[in-house]
């Protein structure tokens, strides 16, 4: 019998119903997340797109961003979209005033590189690690990746930008699978974290 792992939405703000119906159909139990102790039991957490510097502003307000920060260092597995990819990048290319981020991968991301809200677009994107072909990307003020260090890897790219990146147990897209109905990239995610955690 497979394990449910049990993986945790940060819920500060952000798409976080659509990421938690995703990820029970990739078979996991998940669980909205606001507060330090909701962290405890989790084997993965997942970073809904949404407002960096409004994640980032409500992440240290809660109390969240030094525990959030020290269980990615310690190796919990985290998957981040959107303005959760800006959240887990090292460095911002544009960072907003006193904007933080929780860091995990070596990447330096440019806040809406794609334009902002009235440019959204949808795209298919091959995902490396994803079977069955390309994914529906949907692109709303998308960051993309400006560069990776040694340790990320690029698993996808549109229009010569970085838009998947992985690094050992840290996961990003600077766009949407979860408002697509396709929930692979999350049963990658759910994967990585059966295998990892």
């Amino acid at each position: 019998m497979t394990v449910q792992p049990t993986i945790g939405v940060l819920a500060l703000q952000g798409d976080v119903r659509e990421h938690l119906a995703a990820l029970a159909a990739a078979g996991a139990a998940a669980r909205q997340v606001r507060r330090p102790e909701e962290l405890a039991g989790l084997q993965g957490l997942v970073l809904p797109g949404g407002e960096s510097t409004t994640i980032s502003k409500l992440a240290v307000l809660f109390g969240l961003m030094g525990p959030l920060r020290a269980a990615i260092r310690d190796g919990l597995p985290v998957y981040g979209t959107c303005a959760g990819m800006i959240m887990l990048a090292d460095k911002i290319l544009d960072p907003r005033s006193g904007q933080e981020t929780f860091g995990g991968i070596d990447m330096i991301v440019r806040r809406n590189a794609f334009g902002r809200q009235n440019e959204s677009f949808e795209a298919l994107v091959d995902v490396a690690g994803v079977a069955g072909g390309p994914v529906e990307g949907v692109f709303i003020r998308a960051p993309w990746v400006e560069s990776v260090g040694a340790r990320a890897d690029v698993l996808a790219e549109h229009d010569g930008h970085i838009v998947a990146v992985r690094q050992a147990r840290v996961l990003a897209t600077s766009f949407h699978p979860e408002l697509t109905g396709d929930h692979r990239v999350h049963e990658l995610f759910v994967h990585m974290v059966r295998t990892e955690s």
